[in-house]
């Protein structure tokens, strides 16, 4: 089994424990969804630590502590949105779609102008591979955490 396959199977895991555990009503759907402002929460936190803003007690994080963290909020995002009766997947690949749109308007954006042309066309559906333009979507949330880790990489060194 891939990684990508163990963290969604993971996540439908978790979905199915909480079910069972809480059970499935708009309070706990509600609680799902605050779950992921507390992860944030620590992400925040960690990053004060990272930066030491807190005067009396300094430095008292790392990078890696945060990039936790943020991987903690991507985690408890999926389950939730398998808690809503998503396919979290699917969710991932669209939004990877979206951004990709998304950047290819910035790269066709010149002084201000606005973006032109069609973005990337995704296609996905049960039992269909998600798709870019044509091709697949590798491993999406490996992709999508390799981003986050990239990114908190380039903006914390």
């Amino acid at each position: 089994m891939t990684a990508d396959n163990v963290i969604w199977a993971e996540v439908h895991r978790w979905r199915a424990l909480l079910d069972e555990q809480n059970g499935t009503d708009r309070l706990e759907l509600t609680c799902s969804i605050m779950k992921i402002a507390e992860e944030a929460g620590e992400a925040t936190q960690a990053w004060i630590g990272v930066l030491g803003q807190n005067p009396r007690k300094g430095v008292t994080h790392t990078v890696d502590d945060v990039i936790g963290e943020l991987t903690d909020v991507v985690f408890t995002s999926l389950v939730a949105i398998a808690s809503l009766g998503a396919d979290p997947r699917d969710a991932v690949a669209a939004v990877a779609a979206k951004a990709a749109t998304y950047r290819s308007g910035l790269a066709r954006t010149t002084a201000g102008s606005p973006p032109t042309g069609p973005g990337p066309r995704m296609t996905a559906g049960p039992g269909v591979s998600p798709q870019v333009d044509g091709g697949p979507v590798p491993d999406t949330f490996t992709a999508l955490v390799a981003t986050v880790h990239a990114l908190t990489r380039r903006f914390c060194s």
